[in-house]
């Protein structure tokens, strides 16, 4: 089961692009690759996705157990050639400063990944060996098999930092890129933009391939990525619970304003026995027929809330079905579209849906960002994380049933609200893992038998 991991010494380094760069390489060499992501990010996998014609997999050691870890890596390897993870912030960084929680060398140890580590090499000559010697020194567990030096001057420079680097730390570079602002992708508020705005995408990533190819040693990846052992088989996390959505027919939001959802989550969904339904809130008239609940991911409903607000009889369909009943879950831009209006940073205001009593406002600096705790109605409690910059307006007619509290060192640091609860319909800015806590899933679907039955 051939695997690699791309880490960074930091974020910014280059890891995401070398790692699309190493995917689309191998893909053009017709080497079916299974992508992963560490952390709880949405937007790199749906590049991972369009790179390689494969869904991208979250691996986060934080939100999720170990064995499941290596459960949804094995699962998700099937019938493919090699498995490339990309890393996330700098190698060691996770939760804290806790070495083994949610960190890319956490993962690259539950998985026994060997790692290949991504360094910046502006400005930098021998300095870059003793950058080096210090990732690999900090953790003796952690399998540094490779460097690849990103931002380099050319081959001269590049020469200069391999020849530090492999004498006096023993580790053999795998290559360089050059600068190439061709192959740049922009960001805004939370990160890259997402793929699917991006018009030259294919342009980008055939160029950044050829750069992989010709400056990267890929029989070198792939053949460190054969070193490895195999993964102990681990028992499925959702023994005991075939069939138990066995008839539902859940909508789901998916278009250009909502894209955030874990792919595991949703398969997860259909193992169980749900059959899933796209729609689109910004180009349908109304809900799929016959469904027993929706589901709003994250996203960017701020960025596209014109086109929302301009489908007034999507807005007027989905509000009616929820005041009857419809059973709804949303997660971050989901519980914006909810609300009555959403307020940009320029100040224009548009209406949403109107069924949660409240407003949203975009903010200028971030609001909440990082994993949180969740205990709802204090029976089930969950994992999950947020990143958002808006904030919903609080009032009295607001139902929460999230409590939202940070650990550091064992101690409760800081708790909130949120979840708000409306009839059938749960909606809160975090983000949940389904396979973090299979009890948060099965009262949604029970909701949903519930509201199905009751329309016999």
């Amino acid at each position: 089961m051939s695997r690699i991991m791309i880490a960074g010494t930091a974020s910014g380094v280059g890891k995401t692009t070398i790692s699309l760069g190493i995917m689309a390489a191998l893909t053009k060499r017709n080497k079916r690759v299974s992508p992963y992501k560490v952390g709880p990010d949405y937007i790199d996998p749906g590049f991972h996705k369009f790179v390689t014609g494969n869904p991208s997999h979250n691996l986060d050691s934080w939100l999720l157990k170990e064995n499941t870890i290596k459960y949804l890596f094995k699962k998700n390897m099937k019938n493919k050639d090699i498995g490339i993870i990309e890393g996330v912030m700098g190698l060691y960084d996770g939760f804290g400063t806790e070495r083994d929680q949610g960190s890319s060398a956490h993962v690259s140890k539950i998985l026994d990944t060997p790692v290949i580590l991504v360094i910046d090499g502006k400005a930098m000559s021998s300095s870059a060996a003793a950058m080096v010697l210090g990732y690999k020194m900090y953790d003796h567990h952690v399998d540094i098999k490779g460097v690849i030096i990103n931002n380099v001057s050319g081959k001269v420079h590049y020469d200069l930092l391999r020849c530090a680097i492999e004498r006096d730390i023993k580790v053999p570079c795998l290559g360089y890129l050059p600068s190439n602002l061709n192959v740049a992708i922009n960001s805004r508020h939370l990160g890259l933009i997402p793929a699917e705005e991006i018009e030259n995408l294919r342009t980008k990533i055939d160029e950044l391939a050829n750069m992989i190819e010709e400056h990267i040693d890929l029989d070198k990846v792939q053949e460190i990525a054969a070193s490895v052992e195999e993964i102990e088989e681990v028992e499925n996390p959702i023994k005991g619970y075939d069939g138990i959505g066995q008839g539902l027919r859940v909508g789901v939001a998916m278009d250009k304003a909502f894209s955030f959802y874990y792919d595991d989550s949703l398969n997860l969904m259909k193992e169980l026995g749900i059959e899933l339904v796209p729609f689109s809130p910004i180009k349908d008239n109304d809900l799929p027929q016959n469904v027993d609940g929706i589901y709003l991911g994250g996203g960017f409903p701020e960025v596209f809330a014109k086109e929302l607000e301009e489908n007034k009889n999507f807005r007027n369909n989905l509000k009616k079905h929820l005041e009857n009943g419809l059973p709804a879950y949303g997660e971050c831009g989901g519980l914006m579209y909810l609300t009555n209006s959403i307020e940009d940073l320029e100040g224009n205001n548009y209406k949403m849906v109107g069924f949660i009593p409240t407003d949203s406002k975009m903010t200028k600096r971030l609001q909440r960002f990082g994993y949180v705790n969740i205990s709802i109605n204090n029976e089930i409690d969950t994992k999950g994380h947020e990143f958002h910059r808006s904030m919903i307006e609080d009032n009295e007619n607001l139902e929460y049933v999230y409590q939202v509290y940070k650990i550091r060192n064992g101690e409760v640091k800081k708790q909130w609200k949120c979840g708000v609860h409306r009839r059938n319909t749960l909606a809160g800015y975090a983000h949940i893992h389904f396979y973090s806590n299979i009890d948060f899933l099965i009262k949604l679907i029970n909701i949903m038998k519930d509201y199905k039955n009751s329309k016999k």
